[in-house]
C-alpha cells in the first residue's frame, strides 16, 4: 500500500474502517489524497502547520501519536461513508464514525492548545 500521508499511514487507517468496510477503500492508494486533506483539516483546525513541524522532526515518537491517532480517524471517516454497504448494518457504520469522530474532536482540541503546541513542537532532552 501506498503511503503519502506524513501523519498516519495506510494501516493505521484500516485498522479504525473494520473489516467490514469497502473492499475499494481497503485497496492500496485509496486513502492517497484523502490523508493529505485530511492533514491540512488538522493543521487549518488546530491552526499550527503540524506537518513542517513533523517533517523537520521536531516531533518525538512519543507524542506523534496523536497526530497519527487524529488522521487516522478522520480518514477512515471519509472511508466508512464512502459505502456503508458492506457492514452489518448501517447502524454499525454509524456507530464507528460517531466514535470515531469523537477521538477525532477530542485530539483536535487538545491540538488546539498553544501551550501543548509548544510541547509537542520543542524536542525535549528527557529532563524534567
Amino acid at each position: 500500500m501506498a503511503n503519502a500521508g506524513q501523519f498516519a499511514q495506510d494501516t493505521d487507517i484500516l485498522l479504525r474502517v473494520g473489516a467490514n468496510a469497502n473492499t475499494d477503500v481497503k485497496a492500496a492508494g485509496w486513502f492517497d489524497e484523502i490523508i493529505l486533506d485530511v492533514e491540512a483539516i488538522i493543521n487549518c483546525a488546530t491552526m499550527y502547520d503540524w506537518s513542517t513541524a513533523d517533517a523537520a522532526t521536531s516531533l518525538t515518537a512519543t507524542v506523534r501519536g496523536i497526530l497519527i491517532d487524529t488522521g487516522a480517524c478522520l480518514a477512515a471517516i471519509e472511508g466508512i461513508s464512502f459505502d456503508m454497504s458492506g457492514f452489518t448494518s448501517r447502524v454499525e457504520a454509524e456507530d464507528m464514525i460517531n466514535v470515531l469522530r469523537d477521538r477525532a474532536l477530542f485530539n483536535i482540541g487538545i491540538l488546539r492548545n498553544k501551550n501543548v503546541q509548544k510541547f509537542l513542537s520543542v524536542p525535549t532532552s528527557g529532563s524534567v
